[in-house]
C-alpha cells in the first residue's frame, strides 16, 4: 500500500522537546527523548505525538525533527524457500555481493535470525541498523526496517546515511538512552572489498553489544534451512537516511503511530565514549608539538567519518586523515590494514623506501572497512598486532580509564596471537585467557560477572588480526587503539625536551628490553580451492596421529631440520571458562621445545573458498641485545621453510607465494 496524507505531510518538521546539551569539549550535540516507546523515562510515545500535534511548526537548532507518515501497518508473508549455504562464520555471514542481491536471500536470513531470538525478544523493542556504506547497504537497511517492523520492533536507530562503525554500533547498543537497545542488525564484511562484484555480510549483535554466540548462529542456520516464508511492511516507504530525525509511521486505520526509523548521527555516541575513555588534553599538548607528527588512513571506509570527528578536534589537520570519505567500493581498493593492502601508508611511514617531502610522521594509523581492525606503524618502524597488544597492556597505567577503575584484571588473546601479552600477564600478576578466533568469546570473558563467574572487568584483548580491543564495547574497536597509542607516546613525553620525542619505536624495543620478542609472521593464501585447504590440515592431523604413535611427546620431542625439536602436534579447543561450551579444531598446532610454535588454520571470513593461514613465531628472551633487535624476516627462515616443507601448502594449493604477509 502506497502512503496516504495526513495533517503531517511526509517530511514536514516539527519540534520535539528532547533537549541536547552540548559536549563543550568536542562541539557535538547530544540528547535523549523526553519518553520512549516502550513507555519509560516519562510521557509515553503516543502522548509526545498528540502533544507535538499542536505544537510550533519546524525545529530550533539541536532538537530532533520528526517526520510523520500516515501508512498501512498490515503484514504482508511471502512464501520462500531456503538458499543453501546461509551458515554464518566467525563473524556473521559473508557471500558475495551477488549471492545476496539475489531475490529473496536477505530476507530469508533476516526471517531465520528474528525467528531464532527469544520469543517476545523484538516486541515493542528498539533494535540497531547499520553498516559501514559498502555497495547494498542503504537497500539492505531498508528491507531489514520494513521486516523488522513486522516482527514488532517499536523503533530502530540507524546511522545517518545507513553508516555505523561496528564499534560504535557496539556503543549505541550499549550505551544510548541508557542501553535500551535489544540488539543490532550490523551490514559489513570488515576487511572484505566492498561493491557489485565484491563482498558483503551481515551479523547480529546481542543485547551486551557483542556478536551473537555459535548457539544462536547455529540456530539461525537451522532455520534457514527450512524456512517457507518471511514477513514484512511492504507498505512502508522507504526512509530518507539522509535527514536526522525521527520519521514516525502511523497507521491508516487508527491514527496510532506503530513504528518510528530514528536517523542518528553516527559519530555522536563513540565520540562521547571516547572522550570518555581518554585525556583529550594531555593528546592535545601531545600533537601541538613541533615534532609530533601524526597520519591516519581510513582506507575509504567508515572510520573516516569519526576519525575526522576525534582527531579535528584533538587539532589533527585534515591533509593528516587519508582516505576519510566512506566509499562503497572502498576506492576501488581492499580495506584491510595491513602492508600488503596499505601500502601507501607503509611507503608515507618509510617502510618502503624514503617518502617524499622529508622525514615520515612519528605515528601512523590504519582501521579496515568497519573500523574494528588498525595498523599501527611507527617512522619506519611496523608493530605487529600481538606486539601493539602486549604494549597497550604494559601501559595499562597510562590509560585514564583503566587507572579510574583501578587497573587491568585480566587480559586475552586469540590462540593464533603471539605469546608476547601472556608474558605481560606474568608480570603483572593477570590471569591469561587463550581464546578460539572470533571476538565473542572475548565478551562471555568480558560479562562473566554477569554470568555467575569472576569480574574479570576492565580486560584487554587481542587477535592477531589487526584487532584489539577492551570491556569499554563488545567489539574490536581501532579508533580506540590508535588512541591508545596516541595516549602511550604522551606519556612517554611528558617532559621530554622538544627535538628528542620518545617515537614508537623507542616504545616498542624498550618493551622488548623488559620482556623478550616474540618474533612472528603470518602467512595467508587467499581464495585456495576448498578441498585443497582441507587437504592440508588433514595432512597435518596425519602428522600428528603418526607423531604420537611412535611416542613422541613434550618429554621426548622429535628432532626435525635446522635443530627443531617438536614437543606436541594437537588441534586447539576451548572450554569456555564463563558457560562451559567447548568450541574444537579450531587450528593444527606444532610446539616446539624451546616455544617455538608453527599454527595453521582456516579462516571464517573469506566470502568465497578458504583461506589459509600459517602463523609462525619464535621467542627470544630479553638480555642479548643484537638477538632482540634483528630482522624478523632473518630470525624466523628456518621456522618458515620448516612451516612451509610441513604443510606442503605450495604443492597442495599451487600458490608460489602467499597472498599476504604480515
Amino acid at each position: 500500500a502506497s502512503p496516504t496524507s495526513s495533517c503531517f505531510v511526509t517530511g514536514m518538521k516539527r519540534c520535539c522537546c528532547r533537549a541536547a546539551p552540548l559536549l563543550a569539549l568536542l562541539g557535538i550535540a547530544r540528547g535523549r527523548p523526553v519518553g520512549s516507546m516502550r513507555g519509560g523515562g516519562g510521557t509515553s510515545f503516543l502522548s509526545n505525538m498528540c502533544r507535538l500535534r499542536g505544537g510550533q511548526h519546524g525545529a530550533a537548532a539541536g532538537e530532533t525533527q520528526i517526520f510523520e507518515t500516515v501508512v498501512s501497518s498490515e503484514v504482508t508473508r511471502v512464501a520462500t524457500s531456503p538458499f543453501e549455504g546461509q551458515k554464518p562464520g566467525t563473524s556473521g555471514l559473508r557471500k558475495k555481493t551477488s549471492v545476496f542481491l539475489q531475490p529473496g536471500y536477505l530476507e530469508n536470513f533476516i526471517q531465520s535470525l528474528f525467528d531464532s531470538l527469544p520469543d517476545g525478544e523484538l516486541r515493542g523493542a528498539t533494535l540497531v541498523v547499520s553498516g559501514d556504506g559498502r555497495y547494498g547497504n542503504a537497500a539492505a537497511v531498508q528491507i531489514i526496517c520494513k521486516m523488522a517492523a513486522a516482527h514488532g520492533v517499536a523503533r530502530v536507530w540507524v546511522g545517518r546515511d545507513g553508516l555505523l562503525s561496528t564499534p560504535a554500533a557496539s556503543c549505541v547498543i550499549r550505551e544510548r538512552e541508557g542501553g535500551v537497545a535489544c540488539g543490532g542488525v550490523i551490514l559489513s564484511a570488515s576487511h572484505n572489498p566492498g561493491g557489485p562484484d565484491a563482498d558483503f555480510g551481515i551479523k547480529y549483535n546481542v543485547r551486551n553489544g557483542g556478536p551473537a554466540l555459535e548457539s544462536l548462529t547455529e540456530e539461525v542456520y537451522e532455520r534457514s534451512t527450512q524456512i517457507r516464508e518471511y514477513a514484512i511492511v511492504a507498505g512502508l516507504p522507504d526512509v530518507d537516511l539522509s535527514l536526522e530525525g525521527r520519521h514516525v509511521f502511523v497507521d491508516e486505520k487508527g491514527g496510532a503511530p506503530h513504528f518510528e526509523v530514528e536517523v542518528i548521527d553516527p559519530t555522536e555516541d563513540y565520540v562521547a565514549l571516547m572522550a570518555s575513555l581518554f585525556d583529550f588534553d594531555a593528546l592535545r599538548s601531545l600533537l601541538r608539538r613541533p615534532d609530533m607528527s601524526l597520519v591516519f588512513d581510513g582506507m575509504h571506509g567508515v572510520a573516516g567519518p569519526y576519525a575526522r570527528a576525534i582527531f579535528g578536534a584533538l587539532g589533527v589537520a585534515d591533509e593528516a586523515l587519508l582516505n576519510c570519505i566512506p566509499s562503497e567500493d572502498f576506492g576501488g581498493g581492499h580495506p584491510d590494514p595491513n602492508l600488503t593492502y596499505a601500502a601507501a601508508l607503509a611507503k608515507l611511514m618509510g617502510l618502503t623506501g624514503q617518502p617524499a617531502g622529508g622525514e615520515p610522521p612519528v605515528l601512523g594509523a590504519a582501521a579496515d572497512g568497519d573500523a574494528d581492525r588498525n595498523m599501527i606503524v611507527g617512522r619506519r618502524f611496523f608493530v605487529t598486532p600481538s606486539d601493539s597488544l602486549a604494549v597497550i597492556a604494559a601501559h595499562a597505567h597510562a590509560l585514564p580509564w583503566l587507572a579510574r577503575q583501578g587497573g587491568l584484571r585480566a587480559l586475552a588473546r586469540s590462540m593464533p596471537t603471539s605469546g608476547a601479552v601472556d608474558r605481560v600477564a606474568e608480570e603483572l600478576g593477570l590471569p591469561l585467557f587463550e581464546t578460539p578466533t572470533g571476538w565473542k568469546y572475548f565478551g562471555n570473558l568480558m560479562d562473566s560477572h554477569l554470568l555467575g563467574g569472576a569480574d574479570l572487568s576492565p580486560l584487554l584483548c587481542g587477535e592477531e588480526s589487526f584487532g584489539t580491543g577492551s570491556s569499554h564495547i563488545r567489539e574490536k574497536d581501532g579508533l580506540w587503539a590508535v588512541l591508545c597509542w596516541a595516549s602511550i607516546l604522551a606519556h612517554h613525553n611528558v617532559d621530554t625536551p622538544e627535538g628528542q620525542l620518545v617515537g614508537v619505536e623507542e616504545v616498542v624495543t624498550q618493551h622488548w628490553r623488559r620482556f623478550g620478542r616474540n618474533f612472528y609472521t603470518r602467512y595467508d593464501y587467499e581464495n585456495v580451492d576448498a578441498a585443497a585447504a582441507e587437504e592440508i590440515v588433514e595432512r597435518l592431523r596425519a602428522m600428528g596421529s603418526s607423531f604420537r604413535g611412535a611416542g613422541y611427546g613434550p618429554s621426548e620431542p622429535q628432532l626435525l631440520q635446522d635443530g627443531f625439536a617438536l614437543a606436541t602436534i594437537d588441534e586447539f579447543s576451548y572450554r569456555d571458562p564463563v558457560d562451559s561450551s567447548t568450541t574444537s579444531q579450531q587450528g593444527v598446532r606444532l610446539l616446539f621445545a624451546d616455544g617455538s610454535r608453527i599454527v595453521l588454520r582456516l579462516s571464517g571470513t573469506g566470502s568465497v573458498g578458504a583461506t589459509v593461514r600459517i602463523y609462525i613465531e619464535r621467542y627470544q628472551p630479553p638480555g642479548d641485545e643484537y638477538a632482540l633487535l634483528a630482522n624478523a624476516t632473518d630470525a624466523l627462515r628456518p621456522l618458515v621453510d620448516l612451516a612451509l616443507h610441513l604443510s606442503q601448502v605450495r604443492e597442495l594449493t599451487g600458490r608460489e607465494a602467499p597472498t599476504v604477509i604480515t
